[in-house]
């Protein structure tokens, strides 16, 4: 017998100073059952640093065709496709030829050094990709908030991330290991 995903409500406030984004987003998560609190977690944050009205949730760790999260234009095409954890150096390059912007959220502590230790050199050449980091501690104190319906204040401001819930209050200060280099003038 299959076990069935669950399903978090979230009431998501997101103050965005860095981009100069406001909004409140009613979202509905579906957690599959091999899906940890973390990795929620940092999906929602991931949906908070990158929100936008055409921002979607992919149809989750099933899928090989999808992203965790993709933005895409009126006309169907990728302008940005995130993925989270450690994802294979044939999966990032693949979303780079298929997407504008390719974002890759790692977590994970070591798991996440070791990863980018590893792929780092090879990613390096696309000219597409963010990569950032969110330190161990910080993922675990924002999972410690999860509950099936949550209520949640985002606010962005100078690169640091605070998560505000019923429970308490997460800090977040995630490492670009990697990013497009900007265009000369």
């Amino acid at each position: 017998m299959a076990l069935n995903a669950t399903i978090y409500k979230v009431e998501l406030q997101i103050t965005d100073m860095d981009r100069h984004y406001y909004a409140t987003h009613a979202l509905t998560l579906a957690r599959h059952p091999s899906e940890t609190a973390v990795r929620l977690m940092v999906r929602l944050l991931a949906f908070a640093l990158h929100a936008d009205e055409r921002l979607e949730f992919g149809k989750g760790i099933s899928t090989d065709d999808e992203p965790d999260l993709w933005r895409k234009d009126r006309t169907g095409e990728i302008e940005q496709w995130i993925e989270l954890g450690q994802p294979d150096e044939q999966r990032v390059r693949k979303a780079c030829g298929r997407a504008q912007q390719v974002v890759v959220m790692s977590y994970g502590g070591c798991v996440a050094d070791v990863w980018w230790d590893r792929t780092g050199a090879v990613l390096a050449r696309a000219r597409n990709l963010t990569v950032i980091d969110i330190p161990a501690p910080a993922s675990e104190a924002l999972a410690a908030l999860a509950e099936r319906g949550m209520r949640l204040q985002c606010m962005i401001q100078d690169g640091q991330v605070q998560v505000f819930g019923e429970d308490g209050a997460v800090t977040i200060d995630p490492i670009v290991r990697m990013a497009p280099s900007q265009p000369t003038r």
